[in-house]
């Protein structure tokens, strides 16, 4: 196991290199450059220009420009955003939390619906209640998030006035009810398209284990349904599921950019799409790092946690 883990944390560090590597190259060969954002500055002449890019190391090649960012990177010092001269680390951390609370909201309710309904509809397969699933997760899969979060906002907030239409908090209300209502809307559409990929799946899964013998030998020792069902069935059909759940990580962070930025969640999907508009290229750097290890620590958990319910992988 640990000649496993340390295996799969060189190649992490590798991807990460690949990664920062593209991703650098990408935003240095973009229109307008990291100079971009200074070139608007109201009376800024091109010696001006020079002179900055001078002072920021944007003049010498970029190898060079890059190796030392990643030097200053693994050291901690992730920059500074160029609208308002914070550390990114901090304008991070600002924003992590609001993002790994709407992340992990929507993945509960993406489980709990999602396998259930997906083990409901393999033990009534063909049923009317399958069918009836089946067609809700084309149509899930189908629209866009954005669209969904609109509806919501249209009629829970705007018409029915139960939730609100966005934010966070509200300002001088900071209850925990509060955050919660404020929470449901963006974590119900930021699941409803994992539920579907969940109940799939998931129904996959389950039909493939109610059809293997031991499940026979089980029925044929007279346990109980309940037993079979949830010591058997469920237990087995959940090890795929469990990898599932560390490759949904990155669609998981898409889906939460666009959700953050319809509801306007103050979290890093939003961030990001204004530091793009702002041509801050250290806060989408570290952004971009940020979402790639968490993604890469998620896979290796994922890895970590099917070793551990069952017993007949080992990871060497």
């Amino acid at each position: 196991m640990l000649r496993y883990v340390l295996g799969r944390f060189w190649q992490s560090l590798v991807l990460l290199l690949i990664v920062s590597f593209i991703g650098f190259t990408v935003l240095s060969l973009a229109p307008g450059g990291p100079l971009s954002q200074f070139a608007l500055s109201p009376g800024m002449t091109q010696e001006q220009l020079d002179k900055i890019a001078t002072q920021m190391g944007l003049n010498r090649p970029l190898p060079v420009q890059y190796f030392d960012w990643l030097s200053h990177l693994v050291t901690g010092d992730w920059g500074r955003s160029y609208r308002d001269g914070q550390p990114v680390l901090t304008i991070i951390g600002q924003h992590l939390f609001a993002t790994l609370i709407l992340m992990g909201t929507s993945t509960v309710l993406a489980v709990a619906f999602g396998t259930t309904i997906g083990i409901v509809s393999a033990l009534r397969r063909r049923s009317v209640f399958d069918y009836t699933m089946t067609v809700f997760a084309m149509i899930a899969l189908s629209i866009p998030t954005f669209w969904f979060g609109l509806v919501a906002i249209y009629f829970f907030s705007l018409k029915l006035g139960w939730f609100p239409a966005g934010n966070m908090f509200t300002v001088g209300d900071g209850s925990l009810l509060d955050y919660v209502r404020h929470l449901v809307l963006p974590a119900m559409v930021l699941a409803l398209v994992d539920v579907a990929v969940w109940s799939r799946y998931m129904r996959t899964a389950t039909l493939n284990v109610v059809n293997q013998d031991f499940i026979r030998t089980a029925r044929a020792k007279g346990l109980s349904r309940t037993r079979i069902l949830f010591r058997h069935i469920v237990g087995n059909a959940l090890v795929p599921m469990v990898t599932l759940a560390g490759l949904q990580l990155p669609a998981l962070l898409g889906g939460a950019l666009v959700t953050e930025t319809v509801f306007t969640w103050p979290g890093m999907g939003r961030l990001f799409l204004d530091s793009l508009g702002y041509s801050d290229y250290p806060v989408v750097m570290g952004l971009l790092m940020t979402s790639a290890i968490l993604v890469l620590i998620g896979n290796l958990a994922a890895d970590l946690i099917v070793a551990a319910i069952d017993p007949r992988i080992r990871l060497e």
